[in-house]
C-alpha cells in the first residue's frame, strides 16, 4: 500500500466518524437537541477546534459490547479558541451509548482535563449523558471518580464551566456541582441524584423530570444552576460571553478591553433613583447599570436568593465582580441562601483575580425561627469568611443603611476592604434608630407622660448623635463621603490604584471555612 492509499483510508474513516449515524442524528434533533459536534461549533471560533482521540474505542466485553465499538466511545474531546483564547472542552455524544460513561470514555475526559490544567486554560463540559455505562460495571464508576478528583484539583486554578444540555443523574451530577458555573437549558436538561421513579417508590411523591430537576428548579429553588436559557444557541453564546470575562487561569488577570464609556462619566440619575428614606425600595440592578461600562453586566444566580445581586461587569474596561443588596427583595436582608450565594461568588472572584465591589444597603440578617434552626449563623459566616480570606482589590460603597452584623459582613473596613466610600445620606449603626431608642431609652420612654412623643424625640437625638452620615467617616471607618453621581469615577480610580495589590495570606495547607 502506498502512503497515498493510507491517507485516503484515513480520510474515509474520519468522514464516517464525523458524519455519525444519520438516524441517531435525526433522533437527537427530534428532541430539540443539537449533536455534540454542532454544540462544539457554536462554542468555539470557526474552524478552531482540534479533536483528541477521535478514533478511541472501548475494549469491554460481555452484554454484546464486543460487537459494538464505535469510534469516540460517545464523547468528543479537544481544544480550540473562544474569542482567540484557548479553551478545552468535552462533549457527550448522546447518539452513542446514550452518552453513557465507560472506561475509555472516562479516560478521554481525564486526558483533556489534565491537558487543560497543564496548559492553564478554561475547561467547558457539554453534558448530555445517561450516566454510568451499566455494562462496564465498576470500571465506569471509577471513571467518575477520576473526573471528580480532577474537578477538585482544577478548582480555583482554571475556570470550569458545566453546560447541561440533556440528562445528568446520579453520581454524574456531582461533577457539575464541583465546577465554577452551571448552565442549563429549559425543557431538555435535568439534574438529580435520584430520578422521579425512585422518588415515587421511596416517598410516594409523583413528579416529572423537569419538576424534579429541570432548569427553572435549579435556577430558582436549589441554586444548583447559575444560568438558565430557552435554547442551546443562546446558552452557548452566553458561555462564550462568560469566558470573555474570566482569566485563563489563576496566575493571570481577567482580560481588559478599551471602552468608549468615559471613566469620569457622572451618574446624575442615581440622585433620583435611590430614595433617601431607607424604608422605600428601589431596584439595585438599575444602580449597577448606571455604574458599569455601557450598562452591561452578567448576573450570576440571578433568580436564586434575590435579596443579594452578584454580577460580573467591567469598570473602565477592567472586569469586576459586584456584590449588592437588593432592596426590592426582602428589603435587601441577608438570609441563608443569599449569604451562600454571595460567599460562593466572592470566593470565585478571589480565586481568579477579579476585584470586588460591594454595594451596601442592608438592614441586617433575616430574623426567624426557621433561619436560626437552619443555620443562619454558619451560613452567614461563610460570607464573612469569604471576604476576610479574599486578597483581591476590594472597594465598598454604602448607599443608604448598613446595620449591625450585616454591615460588618458586607466587606466593611473592619474585615479588610481596601477602600470604603459612602453616599451623603448613609446610616451606619448597630441597628435602626427606632429599635436602638427602644433599647437604650426603654425606661425613660415607659416613665414618660407621653411615651410616643418621648420616643420620637429620643429617636431624633439618637440619629443626630450616632447615625449622621459623617459619624463613621470621623472615625476612619469610611474613607470618603462622595457625591453619588461621582461613584463610577471614584470606583474606577480606587480600583486602578489597587491593581497591583499584594496581600499574602499566612502559610497554611488550607483554611477550614464554615460548612
Amino acid at each position: 500500500m502506498k502512503l497515498a492509499n493510507a491517507s485516503e483510508e484515513l480520510a474515509r474513516i474520519r468522514k464516517e466518524v464525523l458524519d455519525g449515524a444519520p438516524k441517531a442524528t435525526e433522533a437527537q434533533h427530534a428532541k430539540g437537541k443539537l449533536t455534540a459536534r454542532e454544540r462544539l461549533e457554536l462554542l468555539f471560533d470557526q474552524d478552531s477546534f482540534t479533536e483528541v482521540e477521535q478514533f478511541r474505542r472501548h475494549r469491554a466485553t460481555g452484554f454484546g459490547l464486543e460487537a459494538k465499538r464505535p469510534h469516540t466511545d460517545g464523547v468528543v474531546t479537544g481544544w480550540g479558541t473562544v474569542e482567540g483564547r484557548t479553551v478545552f472542552a468535552f462533549a457527550h455524544d448522546f447518539r452513542i451509548f446514550g452518552g453513557a460513561l465507560g472506561e475509555a470514555h472516562a479516560a478521554k475526559i481525564h486526558k483533556i482535563m489534565d491537558l487543560a490544567i497543564a496548559a492553564g486554560a478554561p475547561l467547558v463540559s457539554l453534558n448530555d449523558g445517561a450516566g454510568a455505562r451499566i455494562q462496564e460495571g465498576v470500571s465506569a464508576l471509577a471513571g467518575y471518580g477520576g473526573i471528580f478528583q480532577r474537578n477538585t484539583k482544577a478548582s480555583g486554578v482554571i475556570p470550569q464551566i458545566s453546560v447541561m444540555l440533556g440528562p445528568c443523574a446520579g453520581g454524574a451530577a456531582y461533577s457539575p456541582a464541583l465546577t465554577d458555573f452551571v448552565f442549563m437549558v429549559r425543557g431538555t436538561s435535568q439534574m438529580f441524584i435520584t430520578g422521579p421513579d425512585v422518588v415515587k417508590a421511596v416517598t410516594g411523591e409523583e413528579i416529572t423530570q423537569n419538576g424534579l430537576g429541570g432548569a427553572d428548579v435549579h435556577a430558582e429553588t436549589s441554586g444548583v444552576a447559575h444560568f438558565a436559557y430557552d435554547d442551546e444557541e443562546s446558552c452557548l453564546a452566553e458561555v462564550r460571553y462568560l469566558l470573555s470575562l474570566l482569566p485563563a487561569n489563576n496566575r493571570e488577570q481577567p482580560p481588559g478591553f478599551p471602552v468608549d464609556d468615559p471613566v469620569d462619566r457622572r451618574c446624575e440619575r442615581l440622585l433620583d433613583l435611590v430614595p433617601v428614606d431607607g424604608n422605600r425600595p428601589y431596584d439595585m440592578r438599575e444602580v449597577i447599570g448606571e455604574l458599569v461600562d455601557d450598562g452591561e453586566y452578567m448576573a450570576v444566580h440571578e433568580r436564586w436568593a434575590g435579596s443579594v445581586i452578584t454580577v460580573l461587569a467591567r469598570l473602565g474596561g477592567q472586569v469586576v465582580g459586584i456584590v449588592a443588596n437588593q432592596p426590592q427583595a426582602l428589603a435587601g436582608v441577608l438570609d441563608i441562601h443569599s449569604s451562600e450565594k454571595a460567599a460562593r461568588f466572592v470566593q470565585m472572584c478571589d480565586a481568579f483575580n477579579i476585584p470586588l465591589v460591594t454595594l451596601v444597603d442592608v438592614p441586617g440578617f433575616l430574623p426567624g425561627v426557621d433561619q436560626e434552626h437552619n443555620g443562619i449563623i454558619r451560613h452567614g459566616a461563610k460570607l464573612l469568611y469569604a471576604y476576610c480570606n479574599a486578597t483581591v482589590p476590594r472597594v465598598q460603597v454604602i448607599l443608604r443603611k448598613a446595620y449591625g452584623g450585616a454591615y460588618i459582613v458586607m466587606d466593611s473596613r473592619s474585615i479588610g476592604c481596601d477602600v470604603s466610600l459612602a453616599w451623603p445620606a448613609n446610616e451606619i449603626a448597630v441597628m435602626g434608630a427606632e429599635g436602638a431608642a427602644n433599647v437604650v431609652f426603654r425606661r425613660e420612654i415607659a416613665a414618660a407622660d407621653d411615651p410616643d412623643a418621648t420616643r420620637e424625640r429620643l429617636v431624633k437625638e439618637y440619629k443626630a448623635e450616632l447615625m449622621h452620615p459623617y459619624y463613621a467617616a470621623e472615625r476612619g471607618l469610611v474613607d470618603d463621603v462622595i457625591d453619588p453621581a461621582d461613584t463610577r469615577s471614584a470606583l474606577i480610580g480606587a480600583l486602578s490604584m489597587l491593581r497591583a495589590k499584594h496581600a499574602p495570606l499566612p502559610s497554611r495547607k488550607h483554611g477550614n471555612p464554615p460548612a
